[in-house]
Order: structure tokens, then C-alpha cells, then sequence
């Protein structure tokens, strides 16, 4: 099978390697804006040849679309023009507006709509890395919506590598990864500017750092150029969370004024109980 993958990033780039490396793809095709991202994947192997968008898509017999979702929601539609009988996957954060721009598409059976469940906080076809996906879940949206040879050469795709799948409404999906990534990435932006602004003034904060902090804000150095696009699609979600985010951090704010531990206690002891769900 010839596969085109659009946008050679981190879950770009790494998808080459996953499905060169289990036979999935006989061969992979990459198609970047950014020229210096082709050299990249070129000098790794991430992928066997580099071909402008039209002829890739031709070449194609799935092709999948790992940009930014903002430049996503634009080009799907260009690219559901010239398919025929090839498959189109996207591997986008966001689903509601996504799914809206090609609702109405007459070749929106050939399209499917996932979400990998996986990523670090590094960018472009350097980050990219094998096994980044193994065991992990992956989300396909509005599956009735595309043609069953369709979704049943996706989930091909994710049973090669292997990953679990989960079936998720748009709406759902978006709500559901404000609480589990989105808003994890907001808490590490602002860490990271809290403990920065705080370091004009300590100058060892950074010497006595611990593992504990650099596993807490390492997703601050995640591109911006990938988070602002999905803050505006999740806008209202984000905004909920955040909100309830807020009032937490106001609460232990006002324990701490009024020296109330014993309630500060029961609210860690709370918060453990988030070993039943993440182990």
C-alpha cells in the first residue's frame, strides 16, 4: 500500500516510521510546506520520497493529513477533490469544527477522522520516533459517516502498530481532551511563565530543580505553532475546564491563607484518588 502522509511532524513523521518499520506501507510519500522538513525525513528514512500534494494524492492509496488543525480544517476539503477511491485520514486534536468543513463534501465517505492518543512535547520530523504509539488508544470519530472499506482500512492501519480504539461523537471528543490534555498543556504554559518570572529574582531555581518539575512543566515546550490553533477550535471547552481548574488552585489559596491543613490534607487525599483511573 502507497501512503502520503501530509505535514511531517512529530505524529507525522513517526507514523512513517510505525508503518515502513511493521509492513504496513510498501511506500511512504511525504508532502511539507517547509522544504527543510522534507531534507529531514529524507536523511532519516522517515520517508522513500518527497512529491508535491496533487501528485501524492494520486499516488496514493491512503492518505493521511497531520498538520496543524487550523491549516486542516482548509485543506481537507482541496484534498477530498481529487480522491477517487483512496482514503483519507486526519489525525487532528480538535473534531467539531474539523468534522463542519467537510460535512457536506460529496466525497466525505472516503474520509475518516481520528485521533492518536499519543505525542511528546517536541516538534518537527527531528522529534519524530518509533513505538510512539504502541498500546496507546486512539480516538475515530463519526464513523458512520465514512464508507465501511474506509474506516475498515483505518483500523487496519491502527491494529498494525498496535493501538486500542475508542469511538467517540465530535463533541464528546473535544470535551474530553480539554480535561485530559488541553488543559495540561495550559498549566505547564503558565508554570513555566510563573517559575520563570520568579528566577529574575532566585537564580538557583533552576539548579535545585527536580525530576518532580521538569515532569510537571515539560509540556511548556511544546510548539505554539501547534497549541494555538487547538485552543482556538476548543475555545469553549478549554474555557470550562479552566474555569474549574481556577477554582481549584483558588481553593488551596485560601486554605493556605486561613492555616487550615487539616482541610488541605483531605483535599490531597482526594486528589489521590486519581490512582484508581491513571494507576
Amino acid at each position: 500500500m502507497n501512503v502520503a502522509i501530509i505535514g511531517i511532524g512529530l505524529i507525522g513523521g513517526s507514523l512513517a516510521i510505525t508503518l515502513k518499520e511493521n509492513g504496513f506501507a510498501d511506500m511512504v510519500i511525504g508532502v511539507d510546506e517547509r522544504p527543510e522538513h522534507l531534507a529531514k525525513a529524507i536523511r532519516r528514512r522517515l520517508i522513500d520520497e518527497e512529491m508535491p500534494l496533487r501528485e501524492a494524492i494520486a499516488a496514493s492509496d491512503l492518505v493521511i493529513v497531520a498538520v496543524p488543525v487550523d491549516v486542516m480544517a482548509s485543506l481537507l476539503p482541496l484534498i477530498l477533490d481529487q480522491v477517487d477511491q483512496q482514503v483519507v485520514m486526519e489525525v487532528g486534536s480538535t473534531k467539531e469544527r474539523l468534522l463542519e468543513s467537510v460535512r457536506t463534501h460529496p466525497r466525505r465517505g472516503r474520509f475518516v477522522s481520528t485521533h492518536p492518543m499519543a505525542g511528546t512535547e517536541y516538534s518537527g520530523p527531528e522529534a519524530a520516533v518509533p513505538n510512539l504509539f504502541n498500546g496507546k488508544y486512539t480516538v475515530l470519530c463519526e464513523t458512520e459517516k465514512s464508507d465501511p472499506d474506509a474506516l475498515a482500512r483505518v483500523e487496519r492501519l491502527y491494529a498494525s502498530i498496535p493501538m486500542k480504539m475508542a469511538y467517540l461523537d465530535p463533541k464528546s471528543h473535544d470535551v474530553h481532551t480539554a480535561y485530559v490534555s488541553h488543559i495540561s498543556h495550559i498549566s505547564s504554559f503558565a508554570l513555566a511563565l510563573t517559575v520563570l518570572a520568579k528566577e529574575r529574582d532566585e537564580a538557583r531555581i533552576f539548579e535545585l530543580a527536580s525530576t518532580g518539575f521538569g515532569s510537571t512543566v515539560r509540556l511548556a515546550k511544546s510548539s505554539p505553532d501547534t497549541w494555538i490553533p487547538i485552543f482556538r477550535h476548543n475555545r469553549d471547552n478549554v474555557l470550562d475546564v479552566l474555569d474549574e481548574h481556577i477554582n481549584q488552585l483558588s481553593l488551596f489559596r485560601t486554605l493556605l491563607i486561613k492555616k487550615d491543613f487539616d482541610s488541605f490534607y483531605e483535599r490531597i487525599a482526594e486528589a489521590n484518588k486519581i490512582r484508581k483511573i491513571i494507576g
